[in-house]
Parts: C-alpha cells; sequence; structure tokens
C-alpha cells in the first residue's frame, strides 16, 4: 500500500466530523500527496509529506495515546493535517552542481518553497482546515503551536507556547510525536512509495 492510500485509510477509519469529506476531496486537488515534507531533511523527496503525516499518526499512536481519556478522531485529524499548510507550498526547480567526477556542471532537481499564502506554519494549517470543518480548541492548539520553538513566533519573547502547552497536553503530544518523526523516524529516509 501506497502513502496515499494508506493516508486515506486511516482518515477515512478514524475521521467522521461534518465537512471531513469535503475537506479529503479539497485534499485530493492539491500537490499533497506527492509534495516533500521539506525541502532537504527529514522526507525531502516525492510523497514525503504524507509519508510524514503518517508517521507522525504512527508516532502519536503508540508513544501518547491513553485510549481513557483521548480521543481517536483528534488524533487522526491533528497527525494528519498538521502540515497541510505545505500543500502547494513547494515547487521543483533545477540548479547547476558541479559533478565531482567529470568536473562538469549538471542540472540537478531540488525542491524549493514558493508559498502564496504566507500565513505562517501551523496558523495556516489550522485556517485551511477550518474552511471545511471545525476544530475543538485542543485540536487547534496543538496544530498551531506543533512546531514548538521551531516556530518563527515564538521566538520573539512570546509566552503563548508556554501558555499553550500548559493548558494543553495534546499540543504537548503533538509536538513531541513531530518531534521523534522528523529527527529519529525519518532523519534518513527518502524511499518512495507512491
Amino acid at each position: 500500500m501506497g502513502f496515499k492510500e494508506e493516508f486515506i485509510e486511516i482518515y477515512n477509519s478514524n475521521i467522521e466530523r461534518h465537512g471531513s469529506e469535503e475537506l479529503l476531496k479539497w485534499i485530493l486537488t492539491t500537490d499533497f500527496f506527492v509534495a516533500p515534507a521539506s525541502t532537504k531533511f527529514h522526507c525531502a523527496c516525492e510523497g514525503g509529506l504524507a509519508q510524514h503525516s503518517i508517521s507522525v499518526y504512527n508516532t502519536l499512536m503508540e508513544k501518547h495515546f491513553d485510549k481513557e481519556t483521548d480521543n481517536k478522531e483528534s488524533f487522526a485529524i491533528c497527525a494528519l493535517l498538521h502540515d497541510l499548510c505545505k500543500a502547494q507550498f513547494y515547487k521543483m526547480s533545477t540548479r547547476n552542481v558541479k559533478n565531482e567526477v567529470t568536473g562538469a556542471w549538471e542540472k540537478q532537481p531540488f525542491y524549493s518553497v514558493e508559498d502564496i499564502f504566507p500565513f505562517g506554519h501551523g496558523e495556516k494549517s489550522v485556517y485551511l482546515i477550518e474552511r471545511f470543518m471545525r476544530l475543538k480548541p485542543a485540536e487547534a492548539m496543538a496544530i498551531r503551536w506543533h512546531m514548538g520553538g521551531f516556530d518563527d513566533s515564538a521566538k520573539a519573547g512570546s509566552f503563548s507556547i508556554s501558555v499553550a502547552y500548559e493548558k494543553y497536553s495534546f499540543a504537548v503530544k503533538l509536538h513531541l510525536a513531530d518531534l521523534e518523526s522528523t529527527y529519529l523516524r525519518e532523519k534518513h529516509t527518502s524511499a518512495v512509495r507512491l
């Protein structure tokens, strides 16, 4: 099974909220399932965004899901859609790279960022999701702050992230799952399974 099929299976098996079908239909019109998760770091390959989303879901469920207190739908929504902001965000470009063996310059493909709606990272994902379905406050906070201190707005001396993490433990769980997936589970992945 490819990442696209696995994503859709997890999505349809766990998410039943009003508007979820329309959201998935919209996602299917974007480059979400072929886009990379980054330009050169984790899952910087075709299909990497779907791969990363599934990895975050698996990590979140394995490490942080408590069947007594947590909600499977919320976990699926936040893990699968936390980086929705990266749909229609990357473009394939080329650059000249010197071949070390021949000494000749060759065109090599690479991903670059073309942010046509520069609304921020987590907040852009929240905005895109809420065009179709409503998020619970804990879900919105988790998606908004999933980047933790890597988010530019968290570096400006704001205490908002601390307050969000204090009030919404789910936001901490998503952040930890994203970190583990990015830096431990996906660090050396580049295989494409479409």
